[in-house]
């Protein structure tokens, strides 16, 4: 399961209602693995669907065996279903059974007589799954858990295709078949899936069969040979072209939308070779009959990795100019993948142990940067990933493994993923990269086609190195926080020796066990001196000669930790020149950002850092800089990257600095931008156009606006908006309002509030900046520095109407206007 954090301007956060907090029995109730009573061995199922009511009817046949003990009962889930029959199999006769299902979400079947440990037998069910009936709820990792969705069942929203999917994380798959809905039971399947035959169909394994029915459907039949989780099993049916790849034989196939036929690989294509990497540094070559990918439409996350059938958000789909700033799901694809050996082949025997899942998924991003793009690449995404975690303060107190929540879903956040891929790569730098990847090929050998766990995966590197790893997995596995490390440096001429001391200063009372690499330079020679930290404050003192150009602690930046660290403006231009890691160059680029009043910070980030060999920190530059520093001759360097920078995103970044220049000079720029083949360029030409002549910009937002995406689709929103009158209140306000809460209705906010400047009807105005209010208020629960960027904009509007009252056609509306908005803030 792939869950975005990404920031305001992109956000990507599900909206789900709060839960009370007020119930905390929850942290007095410890979640074990689920008790296995009975084990499901094959699960083969034949479905249809009606559209027009949002059904589906199913028939099931579930072969189990006793776990060990003996036993006469059976208790499944199936959530929210019609049971029109319960039977036991003795070849073709049906022999009734006994049940109840009072609370509609399990079935206690008497099975009748007694079976021994490891008998088997098969249960028939013949039910009706309604998913749209049933009461469900959602979390910040999954929207609602209905289980199986209906997309437009019945055509009548335009332009929106008509689908089914389904979505089994957590413990949702038995709302639509009856199973044991639990990570650590494990069964082959089948499918038969009778759909319109104009439709294709997806499932886990390998289509084995198709029938042309005589009522215009056709069966298609699913085989999955290989044991699987329950949540893990998965059905589509759509109008989807399928783009058909392969790996070594294994069919690897793309389902999208028509529109994206033709860009299908541009967006995928880069499957096989994934599974071929992923292959090889595991040591476990992909180990299902098949890969297919499909797109769903709203998708209620990220995307989910559904064994051989991963399903993705629509956001996956993009077309060629989107594209052309590159591929946005990229890393989302890798995660996904990944999953198929950590959660799919080896799954995490309970909710608690998600992180054998989702910290491997989330590390390997990580790993595919870096082998597909470069070092600089990959300890990007670390670094970036990283920071996410270390600027949530609400992650501090969370165990990664955590055998207390108040809700399953709520294991899947910062920790589990951003965290527990942290924890993996300085688990790797301290071994060696041999012993951990062959830890891990123990671990998958040892557990496949079975469940994993943290100290499962503790034994396997303990196997492997000879070492006790308890220490390691008690502090990051089983502990919480992170260290906060102070750092501060000393030269002593006389003596020729460098002291380093290092102060853990986190508010917990833990102390972390840190080996810490401390590199000394003179010049471009390095020497480095590995140490463990083992108490609140240590110091180091080293032999050095001459005093040091540099001492660069934690060398190669692979520690879990908030750092402040003592360096001068000349020290970190050195850590940049001399180290030069991209963590080095990205620490010495920020450290001259927020000290630009100091001589040479500002000439090291034009002159040297937007000159830097990696287009992520040229773009961190233009970004963070405040572009009010610059002079005429920095704004001539940054129109050479405008129109020369090989990475569109950073054109987009310099045009966007380019805009504080007010100069007319630069408008060929933005006026060739305007028309370039990337979104981005194209937003940030017009918007800077806008500066400059904005009855232009809103004349070429009119043409530009038939294909408009991303940025530029916001920038053509904002100067539509901007000529929008009362006159247009009635549609503008009910398209805005009929938003659900979302990114697209988060987004929108802002747009609605340079519009609120433009209304003279001081019920319009009212009308809307209630509506404002409203959303700013449910989404500051989820993202609470929305509603700092609200006020901040709506300021402006109320300055700005204070400011033109005198000349104002209506004062006293007018000045009702200020009134109110300033009782709304």
């Amino acid at each position: 399961m792939k869950k975005l954090f990404l920031p305001l301007c992109l956000l990507s956060f599900v909206f789900v209602k709060a839960q009370s907090g007020s119930d905390t029995t929850w942290k007095h109730e410890y979640r074990a693995s689920a008790t296995k009573i009975n084990d499901v061995v094959n699960t083969k199922l034949a479905v249809k669907f009606d559209y027009d009511k949002s059904y589906m009817y199913g028939k099931a046949w579930i072969t189990l065996q006793p776990h060990f003990y003996p036993t006469d009962s059976l208790t499944l889930d199936a959530k929210g279903m019609d049971i029109k029959e319960i039977a036991m199999l003795n070849g073709t006769k049906k022999t009734p059974l006994k049940y109840t299902y009072n609370d509609s979400l399990q079935l206690h079947i008497q099975l009748g007589k007694t079976f021994k440990g490891g008998e088997k037998y098969t249960v028939y069910i013949d039910y009706v799954s309604k998913p749209d009936e049933r009461k469900t709820h959602g979390s910040a990792a999954i929207t609602d858990d209905k289980g199986l969705y209906f997309i437009n069942p019945k055509g009548l929203v335009k332009d929106k295709p008509i689908q089914i999917w389904t979505q089994g994380e957590t413990e949702s798959n038995s709302v639509w078949f009856p199973t044991i809905d639990k990570p650590d039971q494990k069964s082959t399947e089948e499918i038969a899936m009778t759909v319109p035959a104009k439709y294709v169909t997806l499932s886990n394994g390998l289509l084995v069969s198709q029938k042309k029915n005589s009522d215009g459907t056709r069966t298609d039949t699913w085989k999955q040979d290989l044991p699987i989780a329950p949540y893990l099993f998965f059905m589509g049916v759509g109008d989807y072209a399928i783009v058909k790849d392969s790996y070594e034989g294994k069919p690897v196939e793309y389902y999208v939308e028509h529109e994206y036929e033709s860009v299908a690989r541009r967006i995928f294509g880069h499957t096989p070779e994934m599974i071929g990497f992923y292959s090889k540094i595991l040591g476990i070559d992909y180990p299902w009959a098949k890969y297919d990918q499909i797109v769903g439409r709203d998708y209620v996350s990220g995307a989910m990795e559904n064994v051989t059938a991963t399903l993705h958000q629509e956001s996956a789909q993009q077309n060629a100019r989107q594209l052309t700033d590159g591929n946005v799901w990229e890393d989302d694809i890798a995660h996904e993948l990944f999953h198929h050996w950590f959660g799919d082949l080896v799954t995490c025997e309970s909710w608690s142990n998600i992180t054998v899942n989702e910290s491997f998924a989330n590390y390997s991003e990580y790993l595919w940067e870096n082998y597909k793009y470069g070092k600089d690449a990959g300890d990007a995404e670390n670094y970036e990933q990283m920071q996410e975690y270390l600027n949530s303060a609400n992650s501090r107190n969370k165990n990664l493994v955590r055998y207390y929540y108040k809700d399953k879903e709520d294991v899947f956040d910062l920790v589990s993923y951003q965290k527990g891929g942290r924890i993996l790569h300085m688990l790797r730098h301290i071994i060696g990269d041999s012993a951990f990847f062959k830890s891990l090929n123990l671990y998958l050998n040892q557990n496949k086609f079975g469940t994993g766990s943290a100290t499962k995966l503790r034994l396997a590197f303990e196997q492997i190195t000879g070492e006790d790893w308890n220490w390691y997995w008690n502090q990051w596995y089983f502990g919480a926080g992170n260290p906060v490390l102070d750092i501060t440096y000393a030269y002593d001429s006389a003596a020729k020796t460098s002291t380093v001391t290092i102060e853990q200063t986190q508010k917990n009372e833990q102390i972390f066990k840190l080996p810490i690499d401390i590199d000394i330079y003179h010049g471009k020679n390095k020497i480095r001196h590995s140490v463990w930290m083992t108490q609140q404050k240590q110091s180091y003192t080293f032999n050095v000669g001459d005093k040091p150009d540099l001492i660069n602690v934690d060398g190669d930046k692979i520690l879990l930790a908030e750092k402040n660290d003592h360096k001068t403006l000349k020290e970190f231009i050195n850590q940049y020149n001399l180290a030069g890691n991209y963590v080095d160059r990205e620490e010495a680029v920020a450290y001259a950002i927020n000290h630009l009043d100091e001589d040479g910070a500002k000439d090291f980030l034009v002159n040297t850092a937007l000159n830097d060999k990696f287009h992520g920190i040229r773009k961190d530059v233009l970004q963070a800089v405040n572009p009010t520093v610059y002079s005429a001759a920095d704004f001539e360097k940054i129109a050479g990257i405008a129109k020369n920078d090989p990475y569109r995103l950073v054109r987009a970044a310099a045009i966007d600095a380019l805009t504080f220049s007010r100069d007319s000079a630069y408008k060929p720029i933005y006026l060739a931008g305007v028309y370039d083949s990337s979104y981005s360029v194209a937003g940030s030409s017009l918007q800077a156009l806008a500066t400059l002549d904005k009855d232009k910009a809103v004349s070429m937002a009119a043409e530009l606006q038939k294909d408009a995406r991303g940025r530029l689709a916001s920038v053509v929103q904002r100067l539509t908006i901007s000529t929008k009158s009362d006159a247009d209140f009635d549609n503008l306000y009910d398209s805005y309002t009929s938003l659900p809460l979302g990114q697209e209705k988060v987004t929108q906010t802002f747009d609605m509030i340079t519009y609120l400047g433009n209304l003279h009807d001081t019920e319009h105005f009212k009308r809307l900046t209630d509506a404002i209010i409203e959303t700013r208020d449910k989404v500051v629960p989820y993202v609470p520095q929305y509603k700092d960027a609200v006020n901040k904009r709506l300021e402006t509007i109320l300055s700005n109407k204070k400011t033109q009252l005198n000349n104002a056609a209506n004062k006293d509306d007018e000045q009702a206007q200020i009134n109110y908005l300033q009782s709304r803030l």
